[in-house]
Order: C-alpha cells, then sequence, then structure tokens
C-alpha cells in the first residue's frame, strides 16, 4: 500500500504520491498568482526599506558608485542626497524604472510645486496636462509608453484618490484603509494614535485598537498568498516567516506593527503615515520631498540611471569595481527557486567589487543561511543579530527579520 498523508489523523487521507502532486499544484498556483501580480504592474509605489539606515550602514561617499534594486526609487534619491558619483538601479519590472525615470523628470523638468503634487499629495489637479506639455518627451520610450496609460493614477478621481493607492502594494493598502473607514470608531482612533505626541501615547491608542485592527478575519487574510503577493512577498518568503517565527506570518505582521506603533516615533514615520492617510506632509515626507533638498537632487539627477535586466546581466554588462551594492531581500527568492542564479549573481557581485565594497541586504529570515561557501571566504559580514541590532530597531518600516551589511576583504 502507498504510505498515506497524516496517517496519524482521522479522517480522509491521499497516498502521499497525491498529495504530492496536490502540493505541487497548489505552489505552482501561488506563484502564478506572484508572478501574474508582479510581471503585469506597479508593485511598489514607495520604497520599503528605511534610507536612514542605509545611508549610515553604507557611509556613501563623493567617489562611490552604487547598484542597487529600483523598487520606487525613493530611496536612490535619497542616497543622491550624499552625492555618489553614480547610481545604477536595477530592476526587471520596466514599471518600477518608469517611476524613477517619472520622478527625476519633475527634478530636471518641472518645479518643486509640481513634484510635491504629484508625490507628496499623491494627486495633481493637472496630471495629465503637465506630464503630456512637460515631463513626457523627456521619458524612455518604455516609461511614456506606461505613464501614457496610467497617468489616471494621479487624477484623484474615483475611490482610488491617491496615487498611494495604487498598484498591487497600494490596492492592498486601500482595502485596508477601507475595512478601518468602515469602522469609524476605530478608524478614528488610529487617526489618533498617528498624531500621538509620545510613545507612552502611541502605546495606549495602540492597545485600544489592536484587537479590532487585527481580528481573526484580519489575521487570516494576511497570511494569504494572495493578500502577501500584493504587498510584493513571495510564497518563498512566506514559507521563511512560517517556519520560523512563532505563530506564522499573521504574528510576524501584527508583531512588527506594534513595534512601529509603540517603539518609535509614529509622527515622523513617512512609511506608515503615507498608507493611512494616502498622502505625505512636508513634516512626514521622504527626503527627495523636502523642499529644502529639491535644487541638489536636480543638479545631481544624471547620476541616476536605470536598467531594465537582472542583477547578474548588468554587471555582465557593465563590469567595474562598484563600492556599493543594495540588494533588498530579493535573495530569498533566488535561494529558494534557484541556487544557481544566487550564486551566479555572487560570482558577478565579487567580480565587480573592490576591498572594502558594502554589500546591504535584508531577509524575511531572522538569520541568512544561504550565503554560498565562496561568499563567506570574500565577505566579513555583520548582522541584527550583533553589530546591527540597534539600527534594525530604529528601521521604521520594521517588517524585515534581520539585515545584514558585509565588507568585502
Amino acid at each position: 500500500m502507498p504510505k498515506l498523508v497524516g496517517s496519524e489523523s482521522k479522517g480522509p487521507q491521499l497516498p502521499l504520491s497525491w498529495a504530492n502532486k496536490l502540493n505541487f499544484m497548489i505552489n505552482h498556483f501561488r506563484d502564478w498568482i506572484f508572478k501574474n501580480v508582479h510581471g503585469g504592474s506597479l508593485v511598489y509605489n514607495i520604497c520599503w526599506e528605511d534610507p536612514r539606515c542605509d545611508r549610515e550602514l553604507m557611509q556613501i561617499e563623493p567617489d562611490s558608485e552604487i547598484v542597487m534594486i529600483t523598487s520606487a526609487g525613493c530611496n536612490a534619491l535619497d542616497y543622491l542626497l550624499d552625492a555618489p558619483k553614480a547610481i545604477h538601479c536595477i530592476d526587471l519590472n520596466s514599471r518600477q524604472n518608469a517611476l524613477l525615470e517619472f520622478k527625476k523628470s519633475l527634478f530636471k523638468h518641472s518645479s518643486y510645486d509640481e513634484l510635491y503634487d504629484y508625490f507628496g499629495d499623491g494627486k495633481h489637479a493637472q496630471a495629465e496636462e503637465v506630464y503630456r506639455q512637460q515631463l513626457r518627451s523627456h521619458l524612455p520610450a518604455y516609461a511614456q509608453e506606461f505613464w501614457d496609460q496610467k497617468m489616471s493614477y494621479f487624477e484623484g478621481k474615483g475611490p482610488k484618490k491617491s496615487f498611494y493607492y495604487r498598484g498591487s502594494s497600494g490596492t492592498l493598502a486601500w482595502l485596508f484603509v477601507r475595512y478601518m473607514q468602515m469602522r469609524p470608531s476605530l478608524h478614528s482612533k488610529v487617526l489618533k494614535l498617528l498624531k500621538a505626541e509620545t510613545l507612552e501615547e502611541q502605546e495606549q491608542y495602540f492597545d485600544q485598537v489592536e484587537r479590532k485592527l487585527f481580528n481573526k478575519a484580519v489575521r487570516w487574510t494576511i497570511s494569504r498568498h494572495f493578500s502577501l503577493a500584493l504587498a510584493g512577498v513571495p510564497r518563498a518568503q512566506r514559507r521563511l516567516i512560517t517556519e520560523e517565527y512563532p505563530g506564522g506570518v499573521s504574528s510576524f505582521v501584527v508583531d512588527a506593527v506594534r513595534h512601529v506603533f509603540t517603539e518609535l516615533d509614529i509622527k515622523e514615520n513617512y512609511f506608515w503615515q503615507v498608507y493611512v492617510n494616502g498622502h505625505y506632509t512636508k513634516d512626514c515626507c521622504p527626503s527627495y520631498l523636502r523642499e529644502e533638498n529639491y535644487l541638489s537632487l536636480r543638479e545631481r539627477a544624471d547620476n541616476i540611471h536605470t536598467h531594465t535586466t537582472s542583477f547578474s546581466q548588468f554587471l555582465k554588462d557593465n563590469p567595474g569595481q562598484y563600492s556599493h551594492y543594495v540588494l533588498l531581500d530579493h535573495q530569498d527568492w533566488l535561494a529558494a527557486h534557484d541556487v544557481p542564479a544566487l550564486e551566479e549573481e555572487w560570482q558577478c557581485i565579487l567580480a565587480n567589487s573592490r576591498p572594502g565594497t558594502k554589500i546591504l541586504m535584508r531577509s524575511a529570515a531572522m538569520r541568512i543561511d544561504f550565503f554560498p561557501d565562496f561568499v563567506k571566504e570574500r565577505v566579513s559580514w555583520v548582522s541584527s543579530e550583533e553589530e546591527l541590532k540597534e539600527s534594525h530597531f530604529q528601521d521604521r518600516v520594521g517588517t524585515y527579520g534581520s539585515v545584514y551589511l558585509g565588507t568585502v576583504k
């Protein structure tokens, strides 16, 4: 007889081969969902990594040449304040690069007020007109093609009245805000929480809203693959959290939110404020949206270069001795799905580094265990388990399991 799955339990049981096939089909379907969510749309409308922590760790210099993943482009602009020689932004999703190119065009060919309307308020009364008359001709063809179809993101019309409720991550934020708005008492208390003056006040308000904010239905929803796909979390990261964190994904999210909302100053936490409010304020926004930084970023905007390709292919096509790499958390996926590609990426990184090159990366895991042996030999690491513990604690995003900073020997 074939071995049965769960033979120690009661109820219907499947032959192991059937169970394996079913599990394969389910996982294939989950990957299909993630691929279609990511491959066909803008995923990230803001960067979900804290550049304040990054800049402290990386110590960017005037001769620095940075290779990083684009995401929404906010952090590349933030790094530009340290005046590096060049920043190369890499993304397989051309829509992410189109977003950064649009931001660059606002610096180079428009004004601070226009920039703030689009990306501070998240809407612009003359979005289409300004785009057509001032910006479009300065964009690469792929960015023109995208924004020709998506300028409605900024029109402030329809149920999603802000750019920050567009794209897949924005859709997830909008759904959660709608959930709160349907419960006026809960929504009112959350807004008070965001305006709290002290950590003690924050903790009091959070204690009042936590159960309603994360009831059983919400906990179930945020653990689902579709919800995580909208947030840009692949199955590999979901599995890491499920396997490592007591209580799984929902407990990880609730604990992360509790930390951010009770142990860090929420008034200046623009990451979470923008998703609840749908807009930034001039006192609570990324550095690239502060008026005092506009002219310097305008002068340096051409130092940012976008490339729609993989990390490895970029380094093959553009060899050099780069000073910094910012990998975000994408190697979680490579480690689970494509180890040869992971090893190739590391070979390319090390072949295009110099002694002292810094490598910054994050992970859903509490500890990264997928570094190839040749990487361990060539790179010295510090992590949030020890030396970077305080930096990780102060990270205003608060939803990563760990952060690692490597230095090439």
